[in-house]
C-alpha cells in the first residue's frame, strides 16, 4: 500500500478598481451640500437676529417694508 500526498495550490487574484470620477463627484456633492447648509444656517441666524433687534416678526416686517418702500 502506498500513500500519496497531494497538495493543491490555489491562487486568488482580486482586482479592485475604483472609478475616480465617481469619487470626485461624491466629494464635489458633499462640498456643495455643505456650503448650502452653511449658507442656509447663516441666513436663518440673520433672520432670527433681525427679529430680535426689531422686536418681533411683525416689527421686522414693518421695518422691512418701510426700508424697501423708502418711507
Amino acid at each position: 500500500m502506498t500513500a500519496t500526498n497531494a497538495t493543491a495550490k490555489t491562487r486568488t487574484n482580486t482586482k479592485t478598481s475604483v472609478d475616480t470620477r465617481a469619487e470626485v463627484s461624491k466629494g464635489a456633492m458633499i462640498s456643495i451640500n455643505t456650503a448650502g447648509a452653511v449658507i442656509g444656517l447663516w441666513s436663518l441666524a440673520s433672520l432670527v437676529g433681525g427679529m430680535v433687534a426689531a422686536g418681533g416678526p411683525v416689527s421686522l416686517a414693518k421695518a422691512w417694508f418701510s426700508a424697501v418702500g423708502g418711507m
